[in-house]
């Protein structure tokens, strides 16, 4: 009789049409390649030709991966962008059936313009587990790490929601430091949290890397609070569903036509979106790569021959979180280099 020496733990355990914990690797590699292409436009202040880098590069390497995906989160309806639109299928066809959200760059004003947090970032989960915005690209969102989870909600006001996060971590209001878009839009927010007794952490754009500082202990950051990106809430919720912690978030129409769109695709308005509703499945991978340096990664660094790269990715069924080094053959990569 031969002796079983270990038995994996049920609840790392998933079935053979699931997305396995092979796939993890499989999606840094789609990041690197993003950041890799996006990053040598750094600096040279055209934001859409880094993008398109990025976004091709994102899509040959998502070709090869073993899944059978389908993007649910991407630059846009079919007509408006050419590849890794909404409904495209990616992946070799093979594996699993998933849902797939993708942003080749997470900041591309900042990767332009040469300023930190740009980041490439794609985030894959169990097929329909992913919520449907319905052409509603904004949300309200609150963010915070796992203390204070089960005490904040977005119905409160703000300054209740601070003493809450503020006693779940066992320190005063004013040393909390609440991290929020620098919006014109964000002005009455910032008084509420001053007023509070709290700080502010501005940040350009990029609100998927600020979403993760507010849920991950020792980054300086309590909270993200504000109005940012439906997509990169979607995003931003795989990502916490293995950190711990929470995102909620509430839609907010910018138009009277946004508006009428998601009450005919029957949201609720006033409904907050917790981080199980806007990704439902237990089992989802949270994949980026740096490409300026940032609270969160390094970015991309190039020189005659290498080409150094800092990712992350996350694991929500293991609650698993690595960080990876990449050291590329910058020979190998020269289809990706800035042309002109």
């Amino acid at each position: 009789m031969t002796q079983k020496y270990s038995t994996l733990s049920p609840s790392l355990a998933v079935g053979i049409d699931e997305p396995d914990r092979n796939l993890a690797l499989e999606l840094v590699r789609v990041t690197e390649a993003a950041a890799i292409a996006g990053g040598h436009w750094v600096g040279f202040g055209d934001k859409n030709k880094a993008d398109g880098a990025a976004v091709d590069a994102m899509r040959s390497f998502l070709q090869t991966v073993h899944f059978n995906g389908v993007v649910v989160i991407g630059e846009g309806e079919k007509d408006e962008a050419p590849m890794l639109f909404n409904g495209e299928r990616v992946g070799d066809g093979t594996g699993p059936e998933c849902d797939v959200a993708v942003d080749p760059i997470d900041g591309t004003r900042l990767t332009a313009l040469g300023i930190n947090n740009a980041l490439a970032v794609l985030a894959v989960a169990e097929r329909g587990s992913m919520f449907d915005p319905s052409a509603v690209f904004y949300m309200e969102k609150l963010v915070t790490g796992p203390e204070a989870a089960d005490m904040v909600d977005l119905r409160l006001p703000v300054k209740q929601n601070l003493h809450l996060i503020a006693k779940a971590k066992g320190v005063k209001v004013n040393q909390l430091n609440v991290m929020i878009l620098d919006r014109d839009r964000h002005r009455p927010l910032v008084e509420e949290i001053r007023e509070a007794g709290a700080r502010t952490k501005f940040i350009m754009d990029g609100d998927v890397a600020g979403a993760i500082a507010a849920a991950r202990s020792g980054t300086g950051v309590d909270a993200l609070m504000g109005i940012g990106g439906t997509p990169e809430g979607i995003v931003a919720a795989c990502a916490i569903k293995s950190l711990g912690g929470v995102i909620q978030g509430r839609l907010w129409p910018t138009s009277d036509d946004e508006k009428q769109k998601a009450l005919d695709a029957g949201h609720d308005l006033d409904r907050v979106l917790s981080t199980n509703d806007l990704v439902s499945s237990d089992n989802c991978y949270f994949a980026a790569t740096g490409i300026t340096d940032g609270d969160l990664l390094k970015g991309v660094r190039y020189s005659k021959d290498k080409v150094l790269t800092q990712s992350i990715v996350m694991r929500s069924k293991s609650g698993t979180i690595r960080f990876v080094e990449g050291e590329h053959q910058a020979s190998k990569w020269e289809g990706y280099a800035r042309k002109n």
